[in-house]
């Protein structure tokens, strides 16, 4: 029973990682902008916040994960 609940966070886990990596910005978002769409200063400050705590989440459950996946590896069978 313990196994199929840690299972089914570690999957809910998984999926939460998946879904925070894709929402970051890359390294490199906006240098191929040409034609003068440039952000303002309070949008660009906007995205780094959303992104930091996008980076914070994804440390957060990517230990989670970890912990989850050394736990059910430890486990009897």
């Amino acid at each position: 029973m313990a196994t199929t609940i840690i299972s089914a966070i570690q999957v809910l886990a998984g999926i939460l990682l998946i879904v925070f990596v894709l929402g970051q910005s890359g390294k490199h978002s906006g240098l191929g902008t040409i034609g003068g769409a440039s952000e303002s200063f309070l949008s660009k400050n906007q995205a780094r916040s959303v992104d930091a705590k996008l980076a914070r989440w994804t440390k957060w459950v990517g230990l989670i994960f970890v912990v989850l996946t050394l736990a059910l590896s430890l486990m009897p069978h």
